[in-house]
């Protein structure tokens, strides 16, 4: 047989109180790394840790608060499992602890604009770098968001993002891009760049998708974010025939046999 285009899988652990799927499951750091070891065993190539709720409407947590939801998590996993540690943080100082502790990559909704410091922390580092397009804050991102052309603004805003983040020393081949669904969106404008996903491969970075059981398919199907598995799967598959090179999903079995698919067909 002809072999698949391998599609990465990152399953997302939230040890957070307010997320909005799984947010308070897994706040013990010990609870934390059995669910970290399910998701390997269930093909997760990545493990997205985070601790401060970026869904809309949520508001920041301590910087305090945010490492030591974290870092317990980050040692126990990096000490037990082989698999590659990203950290889900806008802070500079969560992401250099992070990294410290067993982390590679940092998963920066701001695209490296929230804290000064973030980007000369991940060049420092060797982080990876994921950078994703935002309108707003969390808090407001979801306030009515306009856009002329969203397609070509968040690409434009991407690449402006990486040509910042290679000016300040992290290395192009090190940069991975999201245009983050969801973050300042409409349902229009959320189908529409999964639709037009390919265009982004000119920005010449793996392209991230994070659509998992998110509001937009809420209102697609009519269904509450515990019935938006199937929603899931099909927006991952037409990314995936798109372009996407990583799907960011909080069921990773499911995920796994998505990619595994779906990568035939590319």
């Amino acid at each position: 047989m002809e072999s698949r285009d391998r599609v990465l899988v990152m399953g997302i652990l939230n040890v957070t109180p307010d997320s909005f799927f799984d947010g308070g499951c897994w706040l013990d750091p010990e609870d934390a790394l059995r669910r970290a070891e399910q998701m390997v065993i269930d093909g997760a190539d990545i493990l997205d840790i985070g601790g401060e709720s970026t869904r809309p409407g949520a508001t920041p947590v301590e910087l305090e608060d945010e490492l030591k939801r974290v870092l317990p998590v980050i040692e126990r996993i990096h000490q037990s499992l082989a698999c590659p540690i990203s950290i889900d943080t806008m802070h500079a100082q969560v992401a250099h602890a992070a990294l410290q502790a067993g982390a590679r990559i940092v998963n920066d909704v701001s695209a490296l604009r929230a804290d000064p410091d973030m980007a000369e922390t991940c060049a420092s580092g060797e982080a990876f770098v994921i950078l994703m397009h935002m309108r707003g804050t969390p808090r407001t991102m979801q306030a009515s968001p306009v856009y002329e052309d969203v397609v070509a603004e968040v690409y434009g805003f991407l690449e402006a993002q990486c040509d910042s983040a290679v000016g300040a020393g992290i290395p192009r081949s090190k940069l991975i891009v999201d245009p983050g669904i969801g973050f300042g969106k409409t349902v229009e404008h959320n189908v529409n760049l999964i639709r037009k996903l390919r265009a982004f491969r000119k920005l010449g970075a793996p392209i991230l998708i994070g659509t998992s059981r998110k509001s937009f398919l809420g209102t697609i199907l009519d269904e509450p974010v515990e019935r938006r598995l199937e929603g899931t799967i099909a927006a991952n598959t037409a990314a995936i025939l798109r372009g996407a090179d990583i799907i960011r999903v909080h069921d990773v079995k499911e995920g796994r046999r998505t990619a595994d698919v779906a990568g035939w067909f590319r």
